[in-house]
């Protein structure tokens, strides 16, 4: 079922010309250790601004928005979350056109699934998704993927944590670099 999520949501994506990386638990399936999970994450590289794009095609795959005012919703939370009625899996729609999504998209690792090619965060991103993130289970995904990829591009997680740490505020060099230290 995920892989035919996974197919269906990288062919709509391009039919709309709608840049996208698979992020969180999918991802970490493929640079990490096996583990369960019921949804699937997209980033899309594009602003809020394509919110219709992404609605249209939301109804013409058969998935149910899972909110009242996605306009609303959106411009607040800057996710659409839906539902995959046939599955109920969660789909979560991510709405960023920052320089740094914009590299990540750039890294991206491409997977066959089925006979579709699907985009999913280089290991390196999915770090810095997961660091930023910070809650156990994404510090447990970090571990995994460290175990599993064991040549990292270890300036470029530092740059972007260095980054994004003086946007938000939060200690985020110091998280990952615990993480490191503790396995």
């Amino acid at each position: 079922m995920f892989e035919r999520l996974l197919e269906q949501i990288a062919a709509e994506l391009a039919g709309r010309a709608i840049p996208y990386l698979i992020v969180g638990g999918q991802a970490v399936l493929v640079h990490g250790e096996p583990r369960l999970t019921r949804d699937i994450d997209i980033t899309l590289g594009v602003d809020a601004d394509r919110l219709d794009d992404l609605l249209t095609i939301v109804e013409r795959a058969g998935w149910k928005v899972l909110v009242q005012n996605p306009a609303e919703f959106v411009q607040k939370t800057m996710v659409l979350p839906c539902e995959d009625a046939a599955s109920a899996i969660r789909l979560d729609f991510i709405f960023s056109n920052s320089a740094y999504e914009r590299q990540a998209m750039a890294r991206s690792t491409t997977r066959t699934v089925g006979a579709t090619d699907i985009r999913f965060a280089s290991p390196e991103d999915l770090i810095i998704h997961k660091v930023v993130a910070g809650r156990p289970r994404d510090i447990e995904d970090v571990r995994s993927v460290l175990l599993k990829n064991p040549k990292l591009d270890l300036a470029y997680i530092h740059r972007w944590l260095g980054e994004l740490a003086a946007a938000i505020n939060e200690p985020l060099i110091d998280r990952f670099e615990k993480i490191r230290r503790d396995q």
